[in-house]
């Protein structure tokens, strides 16, 4: 076997590199926090927020604050004890130094510093100030306030002691390295819900946020004393759905060195939110304290529906899914030594806490049930709708099978398909109307570019079941066409094409069209969203033209632009078209504007957090008037181009 372009330098000890002290952190900064993009830069104030957090586990931390400043300049602070000053033996430096310029350095790593703790078990504070410009801390402990100044990550001087104080605690002020990050702007909504979700987990932890830039004082305070209740409230009061038992279902259990506290409400939903968390980390991935859960309560649901003869029939039962229906669930356990597995480390693998939770939910649950007669029939009644309409999906999806089967042909007549199989080249642009749709295909590159046309007005499937899918004449030529099914049938290892691309019109009819199509792939497609497979066209607003001038505008700034420059070119009256529809476009202008990959503007859709991407579908997509229109006159400062 020959090695092509084999590198001939010599390879022996010269060549393994050391990285001394925090280099690595620089060398590699997404080994430590994701990305250098803007998740990265807010993982930062995570970090700094979580020691706080650590403080208020132990018992000595009430209240977290905070600041964004000019500059984007964070500060965060806190009245914990203050992290030590006092010379750390090993290394012969202040303590606190050491954790702010030694990785796998803190608190966390035995001894009685603390019983439980998150955060990146002892890198974070020095990740921090490795990737940040500059960092200042400030502690505040036995009487005296010390201070150091950190610039990316080395000391500038030693810790040095300011004089007397009456608090305790430790600030910490740092601005984020331009050098290492894409961007340096923080995003107050998302630190603002972040925080929001700690003061949740943390009952009676008083935590404030306050965005001082630019001259603004806009401040937000959060405590909440009801903690993972109040969570589960506030989940709830976002959608419009009715909750069926009115008081949230708590149980909690205290162990020597763990403790497991899950909250409980149904709602009108067919959706389920399970939340978990493990000493206040977000494991999106479950683990064995969600297993625990999970296992107990399909078996609560079952035995009490037998026991009182809500399930008559010996072979049939309950499934996850069905008692899981219009769940919202938050999970949190807090343990002494926490193991995470996965791929991106939020899964809990301490296998104690399967048996803890599942002991605890089953136990108290069946006792509620039995003490609480109208709300359990009210909970189990939704639980066997959501079995009917699980056998009413079910063969649906036979009579599916079987009409693809004794088709000629098993893909919808309105695709006009493209010649290459290769899911790596391959895209569906999914368009409504037939006259878009002729325009698509007259303009499209057939080799690798897919047509759907849709028609007439589709399914609003936020409030739908699977079983009402099927059979839907404009959703199911969507599922035919893609190839991967729906619900529990789907697989993305069938989908024919690696770009989902939806093509409408630049209004507010195609931002509808739109809106609708992502809430079906949101509810019974998500891999495709989560996976990165869907995309928004972007078609011009404007042609402008004089001449053989011809200029295509994405927005109203672009095309004043775009006329200020003719006229600065001495083209003067140039005619501007507002397009109103795709299919005022001939195939060679829909083409060279909105198909061309390489000329195209398209926006690839992401989900940062499904269960708020839930909530806003269902403000959107519901039925009540009021929740929408606060959605609408919040954000509409951020839409540049509103069509009404």
């Amino acid at each position: 076997m020959s090695i092509e372009n084999k590198v001939t330098t010599k390879y022996d000890e010269s060549q393994i590199q050391v990285l001394e002290g925090l280099e690595a952190v620089r060398k590699r900064p997404g080994m430590y926090i994701g990305s250098t993009g803007a998740r990265g830069l807010h993982h930062l104030v995570y970090e700094i927020v979580d020691n706080s957090i650590d403080e208020a586990l132990a018992g000595y931390c009430t209240d977290i604050n905070v600041e964004i400043l000019d500059g984007d300049i964070i500060r965060v602070r806190d009245n914990g004890r203050g992290i030590p000053v006092g010379i750390q033996e090993k290394l012969g430096i202040p303590a606190v130094t050491v954790v702010f310029t030694v990785l796998h350095a803190g608190g966390k790593f035995g001894g009685d510093g603390y019983k439980v703790s998150g955060g990146l078990h002892g890198v974070g504070a020095s990740v921090v100030n490795a990737l940040s410009e500059w960092l200042e801390v400030e502690v505040h402990k036995d009487g005296k306030r010390y201070m150091q100044r950190f610039e990316r990550g080395h000391e500038c001087a030693p810790l040095k002691e300011l004089g007397t104080t009456d608090k305790t605690g430790t600030i910490v002020t740092f601005k984020a390295d331009s050098e290492i990050f894409e961007e340096t702007v923080y995003d107050f909504e998302v630190l603002r819900e972040r925080l929001r979700k700690e003061a949740f987990l943390n009952a009676g932890l008083k935590v404030i946020i306050n965005d001082k830039r630019d001259g603004k004082d806009e401040r937000e305070e959060f405590c909440y004393e009801g903690g993972i209740r109040s969570f589960v409230e506030y989940l709830n009061a976002k959608t419009e759905y009715e909750v069926i038992n009115n008081e949230v279902i708590y149980f909690k259990a205290v162990g020597e060195e763990n403790t497991a506290e899950v909250a409980i409400q149904y709602n009108t939903n067919y959706n389920e939110i399970i939340l978990s968390f493990a000493n206040n980390i977000q494991t999106t991935e479950g683990g064995t304290h969600e297993e625990g859960f999970k296992t107990a309560l399909t078996k609560v649901f079952n035995d009490y529906a037998r026991k009182f003869n809500l399930i008559k029939e010996a072979d049939k039962k309950l499934t996850g899914d069905d008692v899981r229906e219009g769940l919202t669930c938050v999970i949190s356990v807090k343990l002494h030594e926490a193991q995470f597995e996965g791929q991106t480390k939020t899964k809990l693998g301490n296998t104690e806490m399967r048996s803890i939770v599942n002991k605890m939910v089953y136990d108290k649950l069946m006792t509620f049930f039995e003490e609480n007669p109208s709300i359990a029939r009210a909970i189990i009644d939704k639980s066997l709708s959501a079995q009917k309409a699980r056998e009413a999906a079910r063969r649906a999806r036979e009579q599916s099978r079987k009409n693809a089967l004794s088709s000629a042909i098993s893909l919808p007549g309105k695709l006009a398909d493209c010649i290459s199989k290769n899911v790596e080249e391959t895209e569906i642009y999914i368009v409504e109307g037939d006259s878009a749709g002729g325009s698509a295909k007259g303009g499209r590159d057939r080799n690798y570019q897919a047509i759907l046309a849709l028609w007439g007005k589709m399914l609003n499937v936020e409030k739908a079941r699977e079983d009402k899918v099927y059979g839907n004449d404009k959703l199911t030529p969507v599922i035919m066409a893609l190839g991967t099914g729906i619900g529990e049938d789907f697989d993305i290892t069938k989908l024919r094409y690696g770009k989902v691309i939806i093509m409408a019109d630049a209004d507010v009819d195609g931002s509808h069209i739109r809106t609708l199509l992502l809430t079906f792939f949101y509810k019974f497609m998500r891999p495709l969203i989560e996976e990165g497979h869907v995309y928004l066209a972007q078609p011009p607003l404007y042609k402008i033209f004089k001449g053989k001038h011809t200029y295509y505008a994405y927005s109203d700034k672009e095309r004043d632009e775009i006329i200020a420059k003719l006229a600065e070119e001495g083209i003067l009256k140039p005619e501007i078209q507002r397009y109103k529809g795709l299919g005022e476009m001939d195939p060679e202008q829909l083409w060279e504007t909105t198909m061309d990959p390489e000329r195209r503007i398209m926006v690839k859709v992401e989900m940062e957090d499904f269960v708020s991407t839930g909530q806003t579908i269902s403000i959107l997509m519901g039925d009540k008037v009021g929740p929408r229109r606060e959605f609408i006159e919040k954000n509409a400062k951020y839409v540049s181009n509103l069509d009404i």
